[in-house]
């Protein structure tokens, strides 16, 4: 074959195969396909790019070349079926996930509802001018049972948001679902309640303390956040149930959330990496997190995630796998009773152990307030039924509920 023939049918072939990969990249994108499987379409496409160049130019003899072609597929082959297997892996470990939560289980009037009952009917009872409640995941059930308790029973225009900051309606089997439902009872998580306090949207949330980029987001709105304590939690660090470590020290965790230690030998188990699991900014665990840290930085978490298509890399972490190297966090209730999951177990911190009694006494170490908070709402039953929450019923529901009341 003359040059000019050659130099043709080289462009015609590059022209054509860089086409055919640019489609093949943007249907692996847009069907979710990770970044390694859009490496591999191009090195599949490239590598047939080669294999024609050298069949024009008749580079080397026709079995080398077949020999060099053959041999790069069956690395690619290899190395695909490796990455597959190890993703089959990965995905087979448990989460320990906020969003995984049935919170319909907890709905204030479902006949087989969770939520705390009193004994005895509740002294304060509100017909109109109902308060509208949002909160953390994790607060759900505590103030499911307020509403139980005070709000009318026959009252059927109430929503959970499931602990999406997108507050999408979800839909429930008890009570159905209205959109103006959305204003009495929503569960937004921590981040969105406080944004929807501070927008006028909510009247009271319950939640922990704010982060500072949520008591920035006040200030700008000026808005002033009244905190309530109405309770107390342990805050705690949780691995995976085959891990030797049983318990740490308060400066052992900040050493690992500093990036300082990195290896759980140090403390006495596997000479394996140490995966320390985050939340998202602004959630009530992380904002805990980062109070727990004190003025020790926090390193980066793992990039846990990839984002599909060609956006980038998702480097929060909203949910917590069980590697046997991964050390999470999380508040008592949620995690031994939101949560029910085997495969962890809750770490001593200072020797002590993370027990309902141990936080009552105050023996554990590290124990926060939760808050029912409020930003200057005009409703007239907001301080009425905060009251009520101090008051003994109140105090019973939290202490039923599973959470440490103030007294």
């Amino acid at each position: 074959m003359k040059l000019i023939p050659k130099i043709l049918l080289s462009i015609l072939a590059t022209a054509a195969l860089l086409f055919g990969g640019l489609i093949a990249l943007l249907l692996t994108a847009l069907s979710g396909g990770l970044v390694f499987h859009q490496v591999m379409v191009i090195a599949a496409f490239v590598l047939l790019w080669l294999l024609l160049l050298m069949q024009i130019w008749k580079l080397l003899s026709p079995k080398i070349r077949y020999i060099s072609v053959g041999a790069t597929a069956l690395v690619m082959l290899v190395s695909f079926a490796g990455f597959e297997m190890h993703s089959a892996y990965h995905d087979s470990i448990e989460r320990i996930d906020e969003q995984g939560v049935n919170l319909a289980l907890y709905d204030p009037f479902r006949e087989d509802t969770l939520a705390a009952s009193l004994d005895e009917p509740s002294t304060l009872s509100l017909m109109d001018d109902l308060p509208r409640l949002d909160g953390a995941t994790a607060l759900y059930p505590v103030y499911s049972a307020f509403v139980r308790a005070v709000y009318p029973a026959d009252y059927e225009n109430l929503v959970v948001l499931d602990g999406d900051i997108e507050a999408e309606m979800v839909e429930r089997e008890a009570i159905p679902v209205k959109p103006e439902a959305y204003e009495i009872l929503a569960c937004t998580n921590t981040d969105g309640a406080y944004r929807r306090l501070i927008t006028g949207e909510a009247d009271i949330i319950f939640a922990a303390g704010p982060s500072e980029e949520q008591l920035q987001m006040a200030r700008e709105a000026g808005v002033e956040l009244t905190l309530t304590p109405i309770g107390r939690e342990a805050f705690v660090f949780f691995v995976n149930a085959q891990n030797p470590v049983n318990g740490l020290s308060i400066d052992d965790i900040r050493r690992i959330y500093s990036g300082e230690v990195t290896n759980w030998r140090e403390f006495g188990g596997k000479n394996v990496k140490i995966r320390a699991f985050q939340r998202p900014e602004n959630s009530g665990s992380q904002t805990a997190l980062v109070g727990f840290m004190g003025d020790t930085p926090l390193i980066t978490p793992p990039m846990e995630d990839v984002a599909s298509g060609m956006g980038g890399i998702i480097s929060r972490v909203s949910s917590y796998r069980n590697y046997d190297n991964a050390i999470g966090y999380s508040f008592l209730y949620f995690a031994t009773e939101m949560v029910t999951d085997n495969k962890i177990k809750l770490l001593n911190l200072n020797g002590v152990a993370p027990t309902r009694e141990n936080v009552a006494n105050g023996t554990y170490p590290y124990a926060a307030e939760f808050y029912a908070v409020t930003a200057g709402t005009t409703n007239p039953n907001v301080e009425v039924l905060i009251d009520w929450i101090l008051s003994g019923q109140g105090q019973e529901l939290i202490e039923k509920t599973g959470y440490t009341p103030l007294g």
